[in-house]
């Protein structure tokens, strides 16, 4: 079975333009979040659309695919100007979306959660057999060992994302939009989806591509578009673009994610894990942590890099108190806080800013204020009480601390970009006075301006004192602010090296072939 088994569509000239945005315009009360933006999808061809948080990406492909309606402007399909007043009439003429959130049922299994609201019907009953047909052919076809009557809730975030994708790819669409599918996918996944819309487009199917991974990006586009202020700011093919094109147009200008902060001596160890191990949290009959001791200062920034499945976020994830260590213990200054659980550890003055900031960082319900002032309410709440004087400067010393761009601390959480929303999270920690923050994988799902502006966050509280520790799957972020790079392999501290190690060597130490 072929994921585009079912297509119709044969393969035509790269400069067959299937749809046309024209003069879209689309505006919020008074912000402008499209300004007059025209935009091509060419059939059989990928069209990558590049821009930072609050460029307007995500608002021109829902645009495009029925999930809201523009202000102004056409579209134009097969050289019929179309109207779509909601996602099922875009997905009726062939057009889906893989949003960056995912939008899976955790209560569900991964057969029902692909087949959701298009189940298949025979004798007026669900063909539950056929789906976990399709379902397993599916998941071969994306080189997956997932079972399709596996709970989505058991799945790791990156295989979650495999069945988001699986999900709109077996829908048979002719216009595919993929708003950054590849955040939680480990290098080998991402490379068996390169070849499945490799596949895909050699069908005659249109991929429209959104990531902040700039360099894989570069690798699947055969067009390159970038947003800037609602504004389209660049157009150009494959042949004609390179990174510096696309971060000069992105953000005016070329910068890095910063250098390791220096002019100041450590403190004393503020962390110390010794010989920790973790069993698998699925149940395995293996440890996904072995013997890990590790020891980090007040005022270091260390670096914890590993492939999928090195046992980065497990690490992390005990260390906060979310997991429990099989054996081994840890030390926050001269405490053990081993048993502690994850509100102990918080008041005692560790924090973690979690991979998945949706479901783990933010309560979607409440207000930007509301979730800054979370995790820290309890230092002023009295009683059934909170003095709302209080909480209000507490709320908005962190907007400014962290540089959160919202219309106020009312505004809801999901009315921020990415960038925005990971700062809120950031600071939701920061706010309970934390003398060791960790982050796993900070900069998911976020542009290469809002990860600057993160990593120079991080950067100016190491000089306060504070100890960080991040973990990370770019080469790219460890030769950034880091002073040290632990390297994870299969559960173990593989390598460790200072600010002056070479991206090779990294990958070398982490098991990841290298290639020239």
């Amino acid at each position: 079975m072929s994921l585009a088994h079912d297509f119709n569509h044969q393969p035509t000239s790269q400069d067959e333009v299937v749809l046309s945005a024209r003069h879209i315009a689309k505006s919020f009360g008074n912000t402008h979040a499209l300004k007059m933006v025209n935009f091509d999808i060419h059939r059989g061809q990928v069209t990558t659309l590049f821009g930072e948080n609050g460029a307007g990406k995500s608002t021109l492909m829902k645009i495009l695919s029925g999930v809201i309606t523009p202000t102004s402007g056409d579209i134009i399909l097969d050289g019929e100007s179309v109207v779509f007043h909601n996602a099922n009439e875009a997905r009726a003429k062939g057009i889906s979306i893989i949003h960056q959130e995912l939008s899976l049922a955790p209560n569900l299994n991964v057969r029902d959660n692909i087949f959701m609201g298009r189940e298949i019907i025979r004798n007026g009953q669900v063909d539950f057999a056929e789906e976990e047909r399709q379902t397993r052919l599916l998941m071969e076809e994306l080189e997956e060992d997932i079972d399709p009557l596996m709970p989505l809730e058991e799945l790791r975030l990156g295989q979650q994302q495999i069945i988001e994708i699986a999900r709109a790819i077996s829908q048979n669409s002719r216009i595919l939009i993929m708003d950054e599918p590849t955040s939680a996918l480990s290098a080998a996944e991402v490379e068996v989806l390169f070849k499945v819309i490799r596949d895909l487009t050699s069908k005659g199917v249109s991929i429209v591509y959104i990531s902040h991974h700039l360099e894989e990006a570069l690798e699947i586009t055969d067009h390159a578009v970038v947003l800037r202020d609602g504004v389209m700011t660049a157009y150009a093919p494959r042949r004609d673009i390179d990174l510096e094109w696309i971060v000069r147009n992105m953000v005016g200008e070329n910068f890095d994610l910063g250098t390791p902060p220096q002019g100041y001596d450590f403190g004393d160890t503020a962390l110390a894990v010794k010989d920790l191990v973790i069993a698998d949290p699925k149940g395995g009959h293996y440890n996904v942590v072995d013997k890990l001791s590790l020891e980090v200062k007040a005022g270091e920034i260390v670096c914890v890099y590993g492939l999928m499945g090195a046992g980065r976020s497990e690490f992390m994830e005990c260390a906060a108190g979310r997991l429990k260590p099989k054996s081994g213990y840890i030390l926050l200054g001269d405490q053990d806080i081993s048993t502690l659980s994850v509100g102990q550890r918080i008041q005692s003055g560790l924090a973690l800013v979690p991979e998945d900031r949706q479901k783990d960082g933010l309560v979607q319900t409440m207000s930007v204020g509301e979730n800054l002032s979370l995790a820290s309410i309890g230092e002023f709440a009295k009683g059934l009480l909170t003095p709302r004087s209080a909480e209000n400067k507490l709320i908005k010393d962190s907007i400014k601390s962290v540089t959160v761009k919202t219309s106020g601390p009312e505004a809801a959480i999901g009315s921020l970009s990415g960038g925005n929303q990971q700062k809120v999270v950031i600071g939701k920690m920061l706010a309970t006075g934390p003398k060791v923050l960790l982050l796993d994988e900070p900069s998911r799902g976020i542009d290469i301006g809002a990860k600057a502006e993160v990593f120079k966050l991080l950067a100016e509280k190491a000089k306060e004192g504070l100890a960080v520790i991040y973990s990370t799957s770019e080469v790219a972020e460890c030769l950034s602010i880091a002073h040290r790079i632990i390297v994870m392999h299969k559960g173990k501290i593989s390598a460790q090296f200072d600010s002056n190690v070479s991206k090779e060597q990294i990958m070398a130490a982490s098991g990841e072939a290298v290639t020239h």
